[in-house]
């Protein structure tokens, strides 16, 4: 009978410690969130945390778009050749893009880059007391860590997906008008003919959520870290793996939700 009993207390367990762990994610994020919206902002952790997102991050967000845009329309290409629908490549190169490879790939290498920094650097100040520091400083650590980080991961990733979008679209007119044989006019019209603002927008609000997503759980896994240098490196490999499996997840739900009908 135990033996029976066994691996359903197993599961069991395990599905009690993801509820545990995402009410404590989420009263975290609660908590962060409130502290957004009281006063005092500390603006130069801000606007430090958003040009580390936003600006050294597009170097590796816009190869990757331009290389995706690439390769989507080599593979459109071969695919429609089968059915006499070469003309189909530009519609869609933009709306795979717009609509989830922007989103998504951005999220990815931001929550490699990011995510990482954000958990090493909360977790070393974890491990080296400077957060308890803080709060004997009088000094909220959830409003001068986290919150900053917060509303910069949400407003710097929509950024970054507008650039990667423009860029995914241009790579594939460049194979498309050099390699492919397609007009550059043509290619462009296509484009922008079957190109919807709805598109743009859903990717902006993934986009958006994505980067949350991508700062809470690095600032989660730092600021809950322990155990010295092992700690600390078990938090940046959290952040990195949970970011990229919630940005999985997650672009299903807005998926479903924004294109349901």
């Amino acid at each position: 009978m135990d033996r029976i009993l066994d691996p359903v207390a197993a599961i069991g367990r395990a599905v009690i410690a993801l509820l545990r762990g995402t009410g404590a994610i989420a009263l975290f994020a609660a908590e962060a969130i409130s502290h957004l919206v009281r006063p005092p902002f500390y603006g130069r952790l801000f606007l430090k945390a958003f040009i580390e997102i936003a600006w050294f991050s597009l170097p590796v967000v816009a190869l990757t778009a331009v290389f995706t845009g690439m390769v989507l329309a080599l593979q459109s290409y071969t695919g429609f050749a089968r059915f006499n629908a070469e003309g189909a490549v530009a519609n869609v190169v933009v709306l795979s893009i717009t609509r989830e490879l922007g989103p998504v790939l951005a999220g990815l290498m931001v929550a490699g880059r990011i995510g990482a920094a954000f958990a090493a650097e909360i977790g070393t100040m974890r491990v080296t007391d400077q957060i308890d520091a803080l709060s004997t400083l009088s000094t909220n650590p959830m409003k001068y860590l986290v919150a900053p980080r917060l509303l910069a991961g949400t407003l710097a990733l929509p950024l970054l997906v507008i650039v990667a979008d423009t860029l995914g679209v241009m790579g594939g007119w460049l194979i498309g008008t050099q390699q492919l044989g397609f007009g550059s006019g043509a290619y462009l019209k296509a484009t922008f003919d079957f190109l919807q603002v709805a598109d743009v927008v859903s990717g902006l609000i993934k986009a958006a959520v994505f980067g949350f997503v991508i700062a809470l759980m690095g600032c989660w896994s730092g600021y809950h870290s322990g155990g010295g240098a092992q700690g600390v490196g078990r938090a940046t490999t959290s952040a990195v793996v949970a970011s990229s499996i919630l940005i999985l997840a997650l672009d299903y739900v807005l998926t479903a939700v924004l294109f349901s009908r």
